[in-house]
């Protein structure tokens, strides 16, 4: 059994215990109403049939895409982010899919500061804007929910968001095909803080 018989050990060991319990207290204060958000209103934004077919016609699509294929997708997505010609993010955001989630951003009255959905590599299906990448399958986003299983959800770290330099975190939850309760996407949200 360790013991300390120096008191001036008491204040350190105090503080350190009051800043660990901030510090998980300033994470839960985000956590908790990212997770209700998900719960009560992703959920249903995700078990809408148009988003769950969407997703199901790119997984067969996509099906025997090899990792190299993959990476020569995401490359082409971050080259056309600064070019004129944009033929891969123009068919992505002109889909139905995209509108569907550009309408429930901008419903949500600046609590929502971006959504995508994935499919089961990690590739975008639709989003409100423009990503940086197509590929999020190399992401906790898409590594901590659809690989989780199909009721999974992450809560990211809170992060200031370089476009609109407010303080966001993301919230990331698994979509499942309610056929077969397998979990075949996932999706998602950044939340402004302010407004959580």
């Amino acid at each position: 059994m360790i013991s300390f018989r120096s008191s001036h050990l008491a204040v350190p060991l105090s503080l350190a215990a009051l800043l660990f319990a901030s510090h998980a207290s300033a994470q839960s204060e985000h956590v908790a109403p990212a997770t209700e958000f998900a719960k009560s209103v992703v959920v249903k934004w995700i078990s809408d049939p148009a988003v769950i077919a969407a997703i199901k016609a790119q997984n067969a699509k996509h099906a025997a895409l090899s990792e190299d294929e993959i990476i020569k997708l995401d490359k082409q997505w971050r080259a056309e982010v600064d070019a004129g010609d944009k033929p891969l993010i123009s068919a992505v955001l002109g889909n139905d899919v995209s509108k569907f989630l550009t309408a429930k951003k901008e419903e949500a009255g600046g609590a929502v500061t971006e959504i995508f959905v994935m499919d089961n590599k990690g590739l975008n299906v639709g989003q409100s804007d423009v990503t940086s990448d197509y590929w999020q399958g190399d992401e906790g986003k898409w590594q901590k929910t659809f690989l989780a299983g199909p009721d999974a959800i992450f809560v990211d770290e809170v992060e200031k968001d370089e476009s609109t330099q407010m303080l966001q975190t993301q919230v990331s939850v698994s979509i499942k095909d309610p056929a077969t309760n397998e979990a075949i996407g996932a999706i998602t949200v950044g939340l402004s803080i302010e407004m959580l």
